[in-house]
């Protein structure tokens, strides 16, 4: 089970840009490296229950996924657009006043709506599980070696953020790092979203 191909999988997919990664960013950057760590958990404990779920529930997933893709999608382009709003908004005083850093409940809730981590979870459960079955303990143990795998990838970005801090001490280059920030995130969105229909037609 954890073999090479397994490892570069998840690795890359965890370590390339996409809404997580951007959140984690900017997280850092807005709150410190210490303060993002529940964030960094739980998106790589959500990632091992959708792991776990999905690879034990493929064949049903996979049957009602046409029916479920687009709004699936929506959801997620439309929360996305909504971050993208909270982080355009962190560089104003009053808005930095109030700011809170995503729980780890709130990170973990997110990978549901998150359209990068279903393509990633759904092509692990259909890469890496034995063909002979789903069983929830085979599922469990891919589970636990994607979190094992995508923790440290995704804690690069936050601990990256965290190290930009000194370089974004001041109002203006905050608020001009959250506008890309922002700008990137929406972009994002919009693209996931317009990437999906052409499956759809």
């Amino acid at each position: 089970m954890l073999d090479f191909a397994l490892l570069s999988y998840v690795a890359v997919m965890s370590i390339t840009p996409g809404p997580n990664n951007l959140m984690l960013a900017t997280s850092g950057v807005n709150f410190g490296f210490q303060r993002t760590l529940p964030h960094v958990f739980g998106v790589s404990i959500g990632h091992a229950v959708q792991v776990t779920l999905t690879a034990t529930l493929l064949v049903f997933i996979l049957a009602g996924m046409d029916s479920v893709r687009l709004p699936l999608a929506v959801a997620g382009c439309v929360y996305l657009l909504w971050l993208s709003w909270q982080i355009l908004r962190a560089g104003s005083p009053e808005a930095r006043d109030s700011a809170r850093p995503m729980s780890l409940f709130g990170a973990a809730l997110f990978q549901w709506v998150n359209p990068k981590a279903w393509i990633m979870v759904l092509n692990a459960a259909i890469l890496f599980m034995p063909r002979d079955g789903h069983d929830p303990a085979t599922a469990l143990w891919l589970g636990l070696v994607c979190a094992a795998i995508n923790l440290p990838c995704i804690a690069v970005w936050a601990l990256a953020g965290d190290r930009l801090r000194h370089w974004l001490s001041s109002p203006a280059a905050l608020r001009v790092f959250n506008t890309v920030m922002a700008t990137l995130m929406a972009a994002t969105a919009l693209w996931l979203l317009v990437d999906e229909l052409p499956a759809l037609a």
